[in-house]
Protein backbone atom coordinates (compact mmCIF):
# COMPACT_ATOMS: atom_id res chain seq x y z
CA UNK A 1 0.00 0.00 0.00
CA UNK A 2 1.16 3.48 -1.20
CA UNK A 3 1.34 5.72 2.12
CA UNK A 4 -1.82 7.69 2.59
CA UNK A 5 -1.39 11.71 1.98
CA UNK A 6 -3.20 13.67 4.37
CA UNK A 7 -5.67 16.29 3.16
CA UNK A 8 -5.12 19.65 2.50
CA UNK A 9 -7.86 22.41 2.65
CA UNK A 10 -8.19 25.77 1.88
CA UNK A 11 -11.11 27.90 0.96
CA UNK A 12 -10.97 26.80 -2.31
CA UNK A 13 -10.90 23.66 -1.78
CA UNK A 14 -9.46 20.15 -0.77
CA UNK A 15 -6.29 18.51 -2.17
CA UNK A 16 -3.35 15.98 -1.49
CA UNK A 17 -0.26 16.74 -2.13
CA UNK A 18 3.26 15.11 -2.42
CA UNK A 19 6.73 15.29 -3.94
CA UNK A 20 8.73 18.77 -5.60
CA UNK A 21 9.44 19.99 -8.10
CA UNK A 22 7.48 21.03 -11.13
CA UNK A 23 3.68 21.37 -10.29
CA UNK A 24 1.22 18.43 -11.61
CA UNK A 25 -2.29 18.69 -11.04
CA UNK A 26 -4.15 15.24 -11.05
CA UNK A 27 -8.02 15.44 -11.55
CA UNK A 28 -10.25 12.16 -10.65
CA UNK A 29 -13.60 11.12 -12.06
CA UNK A 30 -16.78 9.44 -10.57
CA UNK A 31 -17.04 7.51 -8.26
CA UNK A 32 -13.47 8.19 -7.07
CA UNK A 33 -11.27 11.01 -5.19
CA UNK A 34 -7.67 11.78 -4.84
CA UNK A 35 -6.98 8.81 -3.62
CA UNK A 36 -7.57 7.23 -7.29
CA UNK A 37 -3.87 8.83 -7.66
CA UNK A 38 -2.39 7.13 -5.21
CA UNK A 39 -0.27 4.75 -6.78
CA UNK A 40 0.81 7.32 -9.61
CA UNK A 41 2.12 10.29 -6.97
CA UNK A 42 5.09 8.43 -5.79
CA UNK A 43 6.18 7.67 -9.25
CA UNK A 44 5.73 11.15 -10.38
CA UNK A 45 9.45 13.44 -10.73
CA UNK A 46 7.31 16.64 -9.74
CA UNK A 47 4.93 18.35 -7.60
CA UNK A 48 1.90 16.50 -7.31
CA UNK A 49 -1.31 18.11 -6.13
CA UNK A 50 -4.86 15.68 -7.05
CA UNK A 51 -7.73 18.23 -6.84
CA UNK A 52 -10.87 17.20 -5.12
CA UNK A 53 -13.50 17.90 -6.81
CA UNK A 54 -16.74 19.71 -4.93
CA UNK A 55 -19.27 16.77 -3.91
CA UNK A 56 -16.86 13.74 -4.10
CA UNK A 57 -14.83 11.58 -1.57
CA UNK A 58 -14.58 13.89 1.20
CA UNK A 59 -16.18 16.91 -0.19
CA UNK A 60 -19.43 14.90 -0.69
CA UNK A 61 -21.03 17.81 2.14
CA UNK A 62 -19.87 20.66 -0.01
CA UNK A 63 -21.63 19.85 -3.27
CA UNK A 64 -25.22 19.75 -1.58
CA UNK A 65 -26.03 23.12 -2.53
CA UNK A 66 -23.67 23.47 -5.80
CA UNK A 67 -23.33 23.33 -9.58
CA UNK A 68 -21.66 19.67 -10.43
CA UNK A 69 -21.64 20.34 -13.99
CA UNK A 70 -18.09 19.71 -15.49
CA UNK A 71 -18.53 23.28 -16.58
CA UNK A 72 -18.80 24.23 -13.13
CA UNK A 73 -16.43 22.25 -11.86
CA UNK A 74 -14.07 23.60 -14.13
CA UNK A 75 -14.41 26.97 -12.41
CA UNK A 76 -13.74 25.40 -9.21
CA UNK A 77 -10.57 24.21 -10.41
CA UNK A 78 -9.27 27.31 -12.03
CA UNK A 79 -10.06 29.40 -9.24
CA UNK A 80 -8.05 27.10 -7.16
CA UNK A 81 -4.97 26.97 -9.50
CA UNK A 82 -5.17 30.63 -8.79
CA UNK A 83 -4.93 30.25 -4.91
CA UNK A 84 -1.81 28.36 -5.27
CA UNK A 85 1.23 29.52 -5.29
CA UNK A 86 2.80 26.99 -7.84
CA UNK A 87 6.07 29.11 -9.23
CA UNK A 88 5.59 27.60 -12.67
CA UNK A 89 2.83 26.50 -15.25
CA UNK A 90 1.17 23.24 -13.89
CA UNK A 91 0.71 19.78 -15.83
CA UNK A 92 -2.90 18.58 -15.97
CA UNK A 93 -3.67 15.07 -15.70
CA UNK A 94 -7.36 13.57 -16.18
CA UNK A 95 -9.34 10.49 -15.54
CA UNK A 96 -12.61 9.72 -16.82
CA UNK A 97 -14.67 12.95 -16.01
CA UNK A 98 -11.34 14.85 -14.60
CA UNK A 99 -10.29 14.30 -17.93
CA UNK A 100 -13.35 16.50 -19.46
CA UNK A 101 -12.48 18.99 -16.69
CA UNK A 102 -9.03 19.19 -17.90
CA UNK A 103 -10.19 19.29 -21.41
CA UNK A 104 -12.38 22.49 -20.91
CA UNK A 105 -9.94 24.17 -18.18
CA UNK A 106 -7.20 24.06 -20.88
CA UNK A 107 -8.98 25.83 -23.89
CA UNK A 108 -10.43 28.03 -20.89
CA UNK A 109 -7.03 29.70 -20.13
CA UNK A 110 -4.82 28.20 -22.87
CA UNK A 111 -1.75 29.72 -21.54
CA UNK A 112 -2.14 28.53 -18.03
CA UNK A 113 -0.51 24.92 -18.48
CA UNK A 114 2.78 22.97 -19.30
CA UNK A 115 0.97 19.87 -20.66
CA UNK A 116 -1.90 17.74 -20.94
CA UNK A 117 -2.74 13.92 -20.24
CA UNK A 118 -5.71 12.45 -20.48
CA UNK A 119 -6.33 8.99 -19.86
CA UNK A 120 -9.34 6.66 -20.52
CA UNK A 121 -11.15 10.43 -20.16
CA UNK A 122 -14.76 11.18 -20.84
CA UNK A 123 -15.22 12.90 -24.52
CA UNK A 124 -16.80 14.08 -27.47
CA UNK A 125 -20.30 12.33 -26.95
CA UNK A 126 -18.76 9.56 -25.26
CA UNK A 127 -20.75 9.75 -21.94
CA UNK A 128 -22.92 9.37 -19.77
CA UNK A 129 -22.43 5.86 -20.33
CA UNK A 130 -25.53 4.08 -19.61
CA UNK A 131 -25.89 3.22 -16.25
CA UNK A 132 -25.12 6.89 -15.66
CA UNK A 133 -28.13 7.94 -17.96
CA UNK A 134 -30.47 5.23 -16.09
CA UNK A 135 -29.40 6.89 -12.59
CA UNK A 136 -30.30 10.07 -14.23
CA UNK A 137 -33.67 8.64 -15.51
CA UNK A 138 -34.59 7.39 -12.21
CA UNK A 139 -33.36 10.35 -10.39
CA UNK A 140 -36.28 11.25 -7.72
CA UNK A 141 -36.50 7.35 -6.89
CA UNK A 142 -32.68 6.90 -6.45
CA UNK A 143 -32.06 9.81 -4.13
CA UNK A 144 -34.90 8.11 -1.61
CA UNK A 145 -33.17 4.74 -1.94
CA UNK A 146 -31.36 2.98 1.43
CA UNK A 147 -27.79 2.49 0.66
CA UNK A 148 -27.81 -0.92 0.77
CA UNK A 149 -29.47 -0.87 -2.47
CA UNK A 150 -26.72 1.33 -4.05
CA UNK A 151 -23.51 -0.86 -2.70
CA UNK A 152 -24.34 -3.82 -4.93
CA UNK A 153 -24.41 -1.49 -8.69
CA UNK A 154 -21.27 0.77 -7.42
CA UNK A 155 -19.25 -2.37 -6.46
CA UNK A 156 -20.30 -3.96 -9.72
CA UNK A 157 -19.30 -1.08 -12.13
CA UNK A 158 -15.71 -0.57 -9.66
CA UNK A 159 -15.02 -4.55 -10.83
CA UNK A 160 -16.10 -3.93 -14.30
CA UNK A 161 -13.20 -1.10 -14.46
CA UNK A 162 -10.85 -3.28 -13.11
CA UNK A 163 -8.54 -5.60 -15.16
CA UNK A 164 -6.59 -6.43 -11.76
CA UNK A 165 -8.94 -7.59 -9.46
CA UNK A 166 -6.91 -7.05 -6.09
CA UNK A 167 -6.71 -3.29 -7.16
CA UNK A 168 -10.27 -3.91 -7.89
CA UNK A 169 -10.95 -4.74 -4.35
CA UNK A 170 -8.68 -2.19 -2.96
CA UNK A 171 -10.31 0.59 -4.92
CA UNK A 172 -13.90 -0.65 -3.61
CA UNK A 173 -12.25 -0.10 0.23
CA UNK A 174 -10.78 3.35 -1.01
CA UNK A 175 -13.97 5.10 -3.11
CA UNK A 176 -16.57 3.82 -1.35
CA UNK A 177 -16.21 5.00 2.26
CA UNK A 178 -17.07 8.89 1.55
CA UNK A 179 -19.95 7.01 0.11
CA UNK A 180 -20.77 5.09 3.90
CA UNK A 181 -19.88 8.27 5.92
CA UNK A 182 -22.08 11.00 3.91
CA UNK A 183 -25.63 9.36 2.63
CA UNK A 184 -24.83 7.10 -1.08
CA UNK A 185 -28.03 7.33 -2.40
CA UNK A 186 -28.57 11.22 -2.16
CA UNK A 187 -24.41 12.09 -3.13
CA UNK A 188 -24.26 9.90 -6.20
CA UNK A 189 -27.91 11.24 -6.86
CA UNK A 190 -26.21 14.74 -6.76
CA UNK A 191 -23.61 13.81 -8.94
CA UNK A 192 -24.82 12.12 -11.99
CA UNK A 193 -28.40 14.34 -12.71
CA UNK A 194 -25.90 17.21 -13.59
CA UNK A 195 -23.56 15.11 -15.82
CA UNK A 196 -23.85 15.47 -19.40
CA UNK A 197 -21.79 15.52 -23.00
CA UNK A 198 -22.71 19.18 -24.19
CA UNK A 199 -20.23 20.43 -21.81
CA UNK A 200 -17.28 18.43 -23.93
CA UNK A 201 -18.77 18.73 -26.98
CA UNK A 202 -18.72 22.32 -26.80
CA UNK A 203 -14.85 21.82 -26.67
CA UNK A 204 -14.45 18.88 -29.28
CA UNK A 205 -12.81 19.99 -32.47
CA UNK A 206 -10.55 22.90 -30.39
CA UNK A 207 -7.88 20.80 -28.38
CA UNK A 208 -5.78 21.14 -31.84
CA UNK A 209 -5.38 25.06 -31.48
CA UNK A 210 -3.46 24.24 -27.87
CA UNK A 211 -0.30 23.26 -28.54
CA UNK A 212 0.20 21.87 -25.71
CA UNK A 213 2.51 19.02 -25.33
CA UNK A 214 0.32 16.46 -24.74
CA UNK A 215 -0.30 12.19 -24.04
CA UNK A 216 -3.45 9.94 -24.34
CA UNK A 217 -3.11 6.65 -22.10
CA UNK A 218 -5.99 4.24 -22.96
CA UNK A 219 -6.66 1.13 -21.19
CA UNK A 220 -7.53 -1.07 -24.91
CA UNK A 221 -10.41 -2.77 -22.98
CA UNK A 222 -12.46 0.04 -21.01
CA UNK A 223 -16.30 -0.70 -21.63
CA UNK A 224 -17.11 2.71 -20.55
CA UNK A 225 -15.02 4.77 -22.01
CA UNK A 226 -14.17 3.66 -26.07
CA UNK A 227 -10.71 2.66 -27.24
CA UNK A 228 -12.00 4.54 -30.33
CA UNK A 229 -12.31 8.16 -28.42
CA UNK A 230 -8.65 8.19 -27.23
CA UNK A 231 -7.99 7.63 -30.92
CA UNK A 232 -9.68 10.96 -31.67
CA UNK A 233 -8.30 12.30 -28.65
CA UNK A 234 -4.62 11.96 -29.41
CA UNK A 235 -5.73 12.69 -33.10
CA UNK A 236 -6.63 15.91 -32.33
CA UNK A 237 -4.08 17.00 -29.56
CA UNK A 238 -1.53 15.57 -32.40
CA UNK A 239 -0.11 13.12 -30.19
CA UNK A 240 0.71 9.37 -30.19
CA UNK A 241 -2.08 7.08 -28.08
CA UNK A 242 -0.23 5.16 -25.42
CA UNK A 243 -2.32 1.47 -25.65
CA UNK A 244 -2.38 -0.30 -22.34
CA UNK A 245 -3.11 -4.15 -23.86
CA UNK A 246 -6.37 -5.58 -21.32
CA UNK A 247 -6.80 -2.68 -19.58
CA UNK A 248 -9.99 -1.24 -18.30
CA UNK A 249 -11.13 1.83 -16.88
CA UNK A 250 -9.42 2.63 -13.79
CA UNK A 251 -5.79 2.77 -15.44
CA UNK A 252 -4.48 5.05 -12.59
CA UNK A 253 -5.11 2.18 -10.15
CA UNK A 254 -4.24 -1.10 -12.14
CA UNK A 255 -1.22 0.65 -14.26
CA UNK A 256 0.12 3.58 -12.11
CA UNK A 257 3.65 3.07 -13.97
CA UNK A 258 2.93 3.66 -17.47
CA UNK A 259 0.33 6.46 -16.25
CA UNK A 260 3.94 8.18 -14.35
CA UNK A 261 5.87 7.48 -17.03
CA UNK A 262 3.61 9.28 -19.36
CA UNK A 263 3.53 12.14 -16.85
CA UNK A 264 7.21 12.50 -16.47
CA UNK A 265 8.07 12.19 -19.98
CA UNK A 266 5.48 15.42 -20.25
CA UNK A 267 7.27 17.05 -17.42
CA UNK A 268 10.44 16.42 -19.51
CA UNK A 269 9.06 17.51 -23.15
CA UNK A 270 7.03 21.01 -21.29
Amino acid sequence: MTELQSMRESAQGRWTEQGNGAPVIFLHGIPTSPRLWRHVMPLVQGRCLAWEMPGYGTSIPDGANKDLSLSAQTGYLLEWIGSLDLGQKPVLVGHDLGGGVAQIAALRQPDAFAGLLLTNSVSYDSWPIPSVKMMQRLAPVLARLPATMIYPTMVQLVHRGHDNPQRALESIGEHLAPYIAHGAAKALNRQVVPLTSQDTKGVSGRLHTLGLPARVVWGEADRFQKIEFGERLAAELGCELIRIPNGRHFTPEDHPETIASAVNSLLSAA
